[in-house]
Formats: C-alpha cells, sequence, structure tokens
C-alpha cells in the first residue's frame, strides 16, 4: 500500500509559504499543517502574520491560534501532537501539506527528536528563575555545561535556553550529546520545498510586511496583549520593538526601524538553518507553478 505523502514548505519569514501552502492544498485536495512557533498563540495574528480569515477559508488550517500567550509549548509537544493529528489524517487523506520557518518544529515531525529527557520539576524551577535572575544568568549557565549546543542554537529564546538547561540538568550530560542519532521513521513519505529569493527581495519584502502589518493594527494588538508581555511568546522579533515604544523609551519610527534590522536577522538565521538540510528542494519564491508541477510528478 502506497505511503501517505507530507508535503513541507519551508524558507524565511515573508517569503510566500502561506500562500503556496494554499495553492498546494488546493491542487491536492489536502489541508494545512502550521509549523509556526508564534502562530500558535491567540491574539497575536497579526504579529505572527497567521493566515487571515480568508486563508483559512481557502483552505483549512490547523495549529493556528489554539493557545493563550502564557501557555508554553516545545517543538516537541508539537511533534507529538501533529504526528497524534497526521494519524487520524491520512486514515482519510493521501496528502497533507506543512507550512512554517520553525526549523525545529518541522525537524521535530520529519525526523522525530532524540529521546531527550524531561523533568518538570527543574523547569518548572529554571523558569522561576528565569524570572527572578533574567535570562542572561541561565545563558551563562548553558554556555559552560554545553557551550557546543549553546553557539548553535538560538540562545536569545528563553524557551529553548530553558528546555537545554533542563536536558542538561535532568541527563548530567550535554544537550549537543542527544544530537546526531538516527531519524525516526515516519509512516508518510516526506517532501520538502523551499522558497528562496535574492537577499535584497527578502529585505524589500520585510520591510514592505512591517509597514503594512503596522497600518493593519499591530500596535493595537501589542496594547492588547500588554497583560502577557512578560510571557516567552511576545518575547520575539517585533512586539519587543512595540513594548519599547509603549514604555516611552523609543519612537514609533525607530521601533518600525528595529523590527525591519530584527526580521532581516532572523530571515537569515532561517536560510542558515534550512540550508543545511540537503534534501530540501528549493525553488524561487515566484516560480510556484513549478512548484505544483514538481510535486504532482511525485505523486503520480
Amino acid at each position: 500500500m502506497k505511503k501517505p505523502t507530507l508535503i513541507c514548505v519551508v524558507g524565511p519569514t515573508a517569503i510566500g509559504k502561506t500562500s503556496l501552502g494554499i495553492k498546494l492544498a488546493q491542487e491536492f485536495n489536502a489541508e494545512v499543517i502550521s509549523a509556526d512557533s508564534r502562530q500558535i498563540y491567540k491574539g497575536m495574528p497579526i504579529g505572527t502574520a497567521a493566515p487571515t480569515a480568508e486563508e483559512k477559508a481557502a483552505a483549512a488550517h490547523h495549529f493556528v491560534e489554539f493557545l493563550t500567550p502564557d501557555k508554553m509549548y516545545s517543538a516537541g509537544d508539537f511533534e507529538k501532537d501533529a504526528i497524534e493529528f497526521l494519524e487520524g489524517y491520512f486514515a482519510e487523506r493521501d496528502v497533507a501539506i506543512m507550512v512554517g520557518g520553525s526549523g525545529l518544529y518541522v525537524k521535530g515531525v520529519i525526523e522525530g527528536f532524540d529521546n531527550l529527557p524531561a523533568d518538570l520539576d527543574i523547569r518548572t524551577q529554571l523558569n522561576e528563575r528565569l524570572k527572578s535572575e533574567g535570562l542572561n544568568k541561565l545563558q551563562e549557565e548553558l554556555k559552560v555545561l554545553d557551550p557546543v549546543h549553546f553557539n548553535k542554537m538560538d540562545n536569545m529564546n528563553p524557551q529553548r535556553v530553558v528546555r537545554a538547561l533542563e536536558v542538561c540538568l535532568a541527563s548530567n550530560k550535554p544537550f549537543s550529546s542527544f544530537h546526531n542519532q538516527k531519524p525516526q521513521e515516519r509512516p508518510f513519505n516526506v517532501v520538502q520545498i523551499g522558497l528562496e529569493a535574492p537577499r535584497e527581495t527578502i529585505n524589500e519584502r520585510i520591510e514592505r510586511r512591517t509597514k503594512l502589518m503596522l497600518e493593519a493594527g499591530w500596535l493595537e494588538e501589542t496594547k492588547n496583549l500588554l497583560p502577557y508581555r512578560n510571557e516567552n511568546a511576545l518575547n520575539t522579533v517585533g512586539y519587543k520593538e512595540l513594548l519599547a515604544y509603549l514604555d516611552g523609551e523609543i519612537s514609533l519610527e525607530d521601533a518600525q526601524e528595529r523590527i525591519v534590522i530584527s526580521t532581516r536577522q532572523f530571515a537569515k538565521r532561517q536560510m542558515t538553518w534550512f540550508k543545511k538540510d540537503q534534501t530540501i528542494k528549493w525553488f524561487d519564491f515566484n516560480n510556484t507553478h513549478s512548484v505544483v508541477e514538481y510535486v504532482r510528478s511525485l505523486l503520480n
């Protein structure tokens, strides 16, 4: 019996992954799984560029806006939930589309994670320390316990620093020692599609999208999220800068400029991550017709 197929659309932010995901979903009678570590949260659709109501009407989306910003949710949680979802989904359909720029989320579903130890007591203590001591203290500790992983990871992400420390402390081994184990066998085929564009084009798209997001009410959205301002969900590009503006630390013009710069840096990190994966087939972001034809040739 032929295995079902998971088509993954990856690439940097603002490249057009959502629209391609919808196009593929419509072409192949599929639904979309969002692999985005911020679009999972409610109340943040503008700042996370979550699928709009029109986009959701064009193709069913899953794992979008289902948690309040005070809830912790890891790549491991997403792997478990997404695989469980796909088990039921593939009993009825042959093709699913996964769209997202969160590399760890994509990796978890495609390959699975190594059997990382978990200790909720240690995690709770670390989160309490994060609030009382700040991120710097935890960063310093992780750098000592696992300099290899610290230098490779997004060490400005509090949730990832906490998780890496939790693994180190629970196992008495570096987090990086759990890497490089064999990928798990999945009961579905995987096709990875990458969208790319010249650096200048990506930068222009980021600048244009930032302006449109602010015009769409991003600042008002941030004001509504003030009760969650200390949560990890808001410790992300855009909200940090707008919170600084609301605190009177910078002008709105400065905030917009900083958002653009930070988003460009984020896009560069995304491309560095995805370009390491030799199984991704890359296409120019304007050439979506070729993507559809390529996927069709694989499915037939």
